[in-house]
């Protein structure tokens, strides 16, 4: 698994599995700062990088085997844009998420395990984008920042 990359991009792919998935999150991470990203931004991508990552590996290969992860990132002056494809399973009724929290209201022991991935992407990016094209899921995700000196 070795990135592809120029100035202002980033390639990837791997296998969707739990560990080539966290092997591949770190290396995004690590390239994208490499590359240039603002260090007030990166816990915040690779936050929004892992659970959108997982939730293929999760979700999307669930009951199929899984194929590959090809995740394109492109670093820009003041923006970033991530676009995270596969061939698994597409998302139920071919739509995002809405992004609503699972309900804390409620006894300690019965606190929901999952739930939060949507909410925490929607709350990190400044967009976010679903396609399923051809057999490919297709999710796009846009950070907007501003440089600090």
């Amino acid at each position: 698994m070795t990135p592809i990359r120029n100035e202002t991009c980033l390639e990837l792919s791997f296998p969707a599995t739990e560990v080539e998935a966290s092997a591949g999150i770190a290396q995004l991470s690590a390239g994208l700062s490499q590359q240039g990203l603002p260090d007030h931004m990166a816990d915040d991508v690779k936050i929004a990088l892992a659970e959108a990552i997982n939730n293929v590996v999760e979700h999307a290969y669930d009951g199929i085997a899984p194929a590959k992860v090809q995740v394109t990132c492109r670093l820009e002056r003041d923006r970033l844009d991530i676009l995270i494809s596969d061939t698994g399973n597409p998302m139920p009724g071919y739509q995002l998420p809405d992004g609503t929290p699972a309900s804390v209201e409620t006894d300690l022991q019965d606190l929901p395990e999952g739930g939060f991935g949507w909410f925490l992407i929607n709350q990190l990016t400044s967009d976010i984008c679903y396609e399923r094209h051809q057999g490919c899921n297709r999710l796009s995700l846009r950070f907007d920042f501003e440089r600090q000196p």
